[in-house]
């Protein structure tokens, strides 16, 4: 006697068609309001590339005129005569790049601590390096300035770069740390089996793996570092050793500003930042899925 085999459940006909509709209605909702967010969010930035375009008399035009007319590449031409674009972009990458080096650096090498090894008072510690995001840096700006005053490090980039190797920023080292405690620590094992040391398998094991992470601590810190101008504005006194961010206010004063040249200013220093973006933007996706950063 033989025995008949269930048949495989499948959704009715009808059941298929609502899901498809839904689906199809969920798109037709989801689309247009992704693009108008979208829209929204690039509105800023039209504005500034069609300013910067526009002679100083139809900057605050109403309506706006969003196509110059004539187009006026001679604001680009005016922001390198008025103020020495190149010098304070070179300012703005020496810093940038040190800063940046220290901070993936310090915090890599922090929170493989806090995540791989094993020590007393580890996750109090931890603790208390995360309580230090609560404090804000108003708190601590006057005992900085008189530190770095005793130091003699005023007017020099050491202050803008030199704390960077000193950790990294809790941000930072609690971000590397929580990508650092997703990897087994059968592979710690494995690799002190084969006598590795624990630089060793810092270096060559956890390092190796971590560059979707490091790759958004740079990302941060590029963009952090490169656009920072509260704390040049403290230690930086001569225009010699003025960052791009500081060089943009000798387009802004009380009697005048010139909007038109600020703007063609503004874009040029904002150029970096979107085309770093771009380049690190596929690191910079699996670095926020693998350290379940959300916004």
């Amino acid at each position: 006697m033989s025995v008949s085999r269930p048949a495989a459940y499948r959704p009715a006909p009808s059941l298929w068609a609502r899901k498809s509709v839904q689906r199809t209605v969920g798109r037709l909702v989801l689309y247009p309001v992704l693009v108008g967010g979208a829209v929204i969010l690039l509105l800023p930035l039209a504005w500034l590339l069609s300013s910067s375009l526009k002679p100083l008399g139809l900057i605050f035009v109403v309506p706006p005129q969003w196509i110059p007319s004539p187009i006026r590449w001679q604001n680009y031409v005016e922001v390198w005569q008025a103020i020495p674009m190149a010098l304070f972009a070179r300012n703005t990458i020496t810093i940038t790049f040190f800063a940046v080096l220290g901070t993936v650096a310090s915090a890599s090498i922090v929170a493989f601590g806090f995540a791989r090894l094993r020590f007393r008072m580890r996750d109090v510690l931890f603790l208390v390096l995360l309580s230090t995001m609560m404090i804000p840096g108003q708190v601590t700006l006057i005992p900085q300035y008189i530190l770095f005053r005793t130091l003699r490090w005023l007017n020099s980039f050491l202050p803008l770069i030199v704390p960077s190797y000193f950790g990294g920023g809790a941000f930072n080292v609690f971000l590397l740390r929580q990508f650092y405690m997703t990897l087994p620590l059968e592979l710690d094992d494995a690799a002190r089996i084969d006598g590795c040391s624990t630089f060793q398998i810092y270096r060559r094991i956890i390092l190796p793996q971590s560059k979707p992470a490091l790759g958004v601590v740079a990302i941060f810190g590029f963009m952090g570092h490169w656009n920072e101008f509260f704390a040049p504005l403290i230690y930086l006194n001569s225009t010699e050793k003025y960052t791009l961010a500081l060089g943009l206010n000798f387009f802004r004063s009380v009697e005048y500003s010139a909007w038109h040249l600020l703007m063609a200013a503004s874009l040029m220093t904002a150029l970096p930042c979107i085309v770093v973006y771009f380049l690190a933007q596929r690191y910079f996706i699996q670095g926020i899925v693998f350290t379940g950063i959300k916004g």
